[in-house]
């Protein structure tokens, strides 16, 4: 099939809940794609920070055969060696003593929502349940989901949103701080939003919400789904910080392009959850757990985190050359390989024209280029996306 022929099949048949280009993508390699008619870009998406190790890893791939000819799934009312094998691989590389798997990070944001308020409730009382996330943030769509997301856009027709939900700017610890109520049970951050224009957390402001939860008895939940997982150049974005969470929240990258997200706790908090409180009935099987084992391999031994910090380095100068070139460039921002260029003007023409050159990149919230390429990638291939973005961004105003 070509691209007509699946657009038109899956206009057809697939609901319309996304604003799809044009273009179906049928293989992938490193850091480069192909769609159905053959025409070859340069991937700087990356399925939205999915594809860490790029398109095809070998190790990953490998896991994932071996793993489909000895058992796909099997019940977690049995123990998984290669759950429990990935389960150890997280403890040994976080803070954190105990891991929940689930399918996804909205699914893993859900768990950790859960896990606050019954900690909570065991630990201070029923009447802790209030969750302070902030603006410009995203959790996943999920409905509980959605109503932590401090973004109105994402809510909107799905009233009535559940309760006991507040936001507060990011990045401003007085607001937080007069935010605390009698109900209030946790703090839930992104070290650096993603969906809300690539926004890294100010150290003295992590600092200070650690040290404000510790006070108050409060939880501490980051959500890495995005920007976790080697995509700043440390295998989670908050140890750049020195802050220890309470929860920490993954999935994207954990499977190396395969679904898995994970809930990852203290054993102090992680013990308010017992048999029967939560569950996922795909959440860790073996498939998941195998490419995950082998992702995780790649990106902790095979020099994947350096890259994303050289690389990562060499790609925000370029973009702050960018910056010094067009006017209408506001800021270039970001940590590692997840960067974002914001603009003046809306950023949509960009990308298109960036497309039609060969040159997948994505923008959010209107006007914040945002660049998510592999880990993996090269400065030579910087250096042709760059070359690409210039010539793209001379044709618009």
């Amino acid at each position: 099939m070509n691209n007509h022929e699946i657009l038109n099949m899956g206009q057809k048949y697939v609901m319309n809940t996304y604003g799809r280009l044009p273009m179906a993508l049928v293989k992938g390699e490193g850091a480069w794609v192909w769609d159905a008619d053959g025409n070859k870009y340069l991937d700087f998406v990356g399925g939205l920070a999915v594809n860490s190790l790029g398109h095809a890893h070998p190790k990953v791939a490998e896991a994932i055969c071996q793993q489909a000819r000895t058992m796909l799934h099997c019940s977690n009312i049995y123990w998984i060696e290669p759950q429990v094998k990935l389960a150890k691989l997280l403890v040994e590389n976080s803070c954190a003593d105990k891991v929940f798997f689930c399918n996804s990070g909205a699914e893993a944001n859900e768990g950790a929502i859960k896990l606050a308020r019954k900690y909570a409730k065991l630990n201070y009382g029923p009447d802790k349940y209030e969750i302070i996330t902030a603006t410009n943030s995203f959790h996943g769509r999920t409905l509980a989901a959605i109503t932590a997301t401090g973004q109105t856009k994402y809510q909107k027709g799905f009233e009535p949103l559940p309760q006991g939900f507040r936001y507060v700017p990011f990045n401003d610890l007085a607001a937080l701080t007069q935010s605390i109520g009698p109900h209030t049970c946790a703090v839930m951050l992104e070290p650096v939003q993603g969906e809300g224009g690539v926004i890294p957390a100010n150290p003295e402001y992590l600092t200070g919400v650690a040290k404000l939860c510790r006070e108050k008895g409060l939880l501490l939940i980051f959500d890495e789904v995005q920007c976790g997982l080697g995509r700043t150049g440390k295998f989670l974005a908050h140890q750049h910080y020195q802050v220890e969470p309470d929860i920490i929240t993954l999935a994207k990258a954990l499977g190396g392009g395969f679904p898995i997200g994970a809930m990852m706790a203290r054993e102090e908090v992680a013990k308010a959850f017992q048999p029967g409180d939560h569950a996922s009935t795909f959440g860790g099987n073996p498939l998941a757990c195998a490419a995950a084992l082998a992702a995780m391999d790649a990106l902790l031994h095979d020099g994947v985190m350096t890259n994303a910090v050289t690389v990562g380095q060499y790609f925000k100068e370029k973009l702050q050359g960018l910056a010094e070139k067009y006017p209408y460039v506001r800021e270039v921002r970001g940590k590692g390989l997840m960067l974002g260029l914001e603009l003046a003007i809306e950023g949509k023409d960009i990308v298109a024209k960036c497309l039609d050159q060969g040159l997948l990149i994505n923008c959010t919230n209107g006007k914040v280029l945002r660049f998510l390429p592999p880990l993996i990638i090269t400065e030579a291939e910087v250096d042709q996306a760059v070359a690409i973005l210039d010539k793209s961004m001379s044709q618009v105003q």
